[in-house]
């Protein structure tokens, strides 16, 4: 067989292959790790991975066959961020200088912050002025190895302005190489005006029939935490998601316990986000039914909040991905790597599962793991290549960028950035 690219002599090659499901419990212990290995693409998909001398003798190299040297790297599936909140006006670095003033317990300024911030900036931003702010940060996480995320609405909190966002999702797709699923994210605050009640009526009669009538987004979140939505009119707003064909997610149990795990699992979510606060019986529940947990540890460190328990949650059975939570508020960081590196320190997460937990359990959190998130013959050819001589090294290097190569749909589209 002819090949278009090889990658040859990998130190460490890390294929997360998954056979057909997230991983879980032993799974994650049990990831293989080909040393000496290689790759082979063809157009756009893997024609084959292995050793190294396995490679060599399905594929026939010709002039233009482009040779990578993976010796003393680490290759692996391309980053895949299934937490992300990308479309937004202005950024809230204020709020971030306010809350280290006020640990200090000195005189607090007065901050310019929040969901509601954000929402306000964000109605009076055109679209091409956030599709130009967001291709900036997608550029960023290109080259930090991400090839795939999540996008959510829900700073606009009206019809026009959530609708505005996801169409600069739309946009996105078709100038830059990060691929992007949406969700529908309406349900992230209440608006100035309505109460929940109210509200969540208006998201199940209007936003979400627009929204699934436009086409415009897979999946369907809500923010279900005391203040915001009540589980309830959380699994309200989920059924009816479903009612127009919206796959459930959760942002649950972040602040509070609100029985938002169990709720996941109720309503059958792809996944459950945050869950520093879920009690057990909805983490069983949400292992039993093949419910994501999502964990976002950038979210903990950078509030210096509680961390969720992850050990717990592998015990019990349920799949673990983690995400940046990108965001202007407490996750304005780009960087897949250190959230790997605080899902070791801080989570208690081996390498290896942290570097699954961010591919391919990734993918299946975006719903794209029959594309993406391993390196399996036949899938798209999404690779990362590390500067680090094996998968240890990822996260016990932090705090520095260690792609060496990025390859998207089997072309190279960011290299030697080191």
């Amino acid at each position: 067989m002819e090949i278009d690219l090889l990658i040859k002599n990998i130190s460490e090659l890390l294929p997360m292959t998954s056979n057909g499901k997230a991983l879980c419990g032993k799974d994650l212990a049990n990831i293989e790790v080909i040393e000496n290995g290689a790759i082979a693409i063809k157009d756009d998909v893997i024609v084959t991975v292995g050793s190294i001398s396995d490679v060599l003798d399905r594929c026939t190299q010709t002039k233009d066959t482009i040779v990578i040297d993976g010796r003393k790297k680490t290759v692996l599936p391309g980053f895949v961020d299934c937490h992300t909140h990308l479309v937004f006006g202005t950024t809230r670095e204020n709020e971030f200088v306010g809350r280290i003033e006020k640990l200090r317990n000195t005189q607090n300024v007065i901050m310019e912050g929040g969901i509601k911030f954000t929402v306000s900036k964000t109605r009076s931003t055109s679209k091409d002025k956030l599709v130009k702010f967001a291709k900036k940060h997608l550029d960023i996480m290109l080259s930090h190895g991400i090839t795939t995320i999540e996008s959510k609405s829900g700073y606009g909190l009206d019809l026009e302005n959530e609708i505005k966002i996801l169409e600069v999702n739309e946009e996105l797709r078709k100038i830059q190489d990060v691929e992007i699923e949406s969700t529908f994210l309406g349900a992230h605050a209440i608006p100035e005006g309505y109460t929940s009640k109210e509200y969540t009526s208006l998201i199940i009669n209007e936003m979400i029939p627009e929204v699934s009538k436009r086409n415009l987004a897979r999946f369907c979140d809500v923010f279900c935490e005391e203040g915001f939505f009540s589980r309830e009119e959380a699994k309200k707003i989920l059924k009816a998601g479903k009612k127009y064909g919206l796959i459930p997610k959760i942002h649950a149990d972040q602040l509070t316990n609100t029985y938002g795990a169990s709720l996941a699992a109720e309503v059958g979510a792809n996944s459950a986000d945050h869950l520093e606060y879920a009690y057990d019986d909805g983490l069983k529940a949400m292992a039993e039914k093949g419910v994501i947990g999502v964990l976002l540890p950038t979210i903990s460190f950078n509030l210096d909040l509680q961390y969720p328990d992850a050990k717990k949650m592998m015990d019990f059975g349920v799949p673990i991905a983690i995400s940046t939570d990108f965001n202007p508020g407490a996750g304005y960081c780009e960087s897949m790597a250190f959230v790997i590196h605080l899902a070791c320190l801080k989570l208690k997460m081996m390498p290896l599962e942290a570097l699954a937990a961010a591919t391919i359990n990734g993918a299946y959190a975006t719903g794209v793991a029959d594309r993406v998130g391993s390196l399996e013959v036949g899938k798209q050819a999404d690779i990362v290549i590390m500067n680090a001589p094996n998968h240890k090294h990822i996260p016990y290097h932090y705090g520095v960028n260690l792609v060496d190569t990025v390859i998207k749909k089997g072309k190279i589209v960011r290299q030697n950035m080191i």
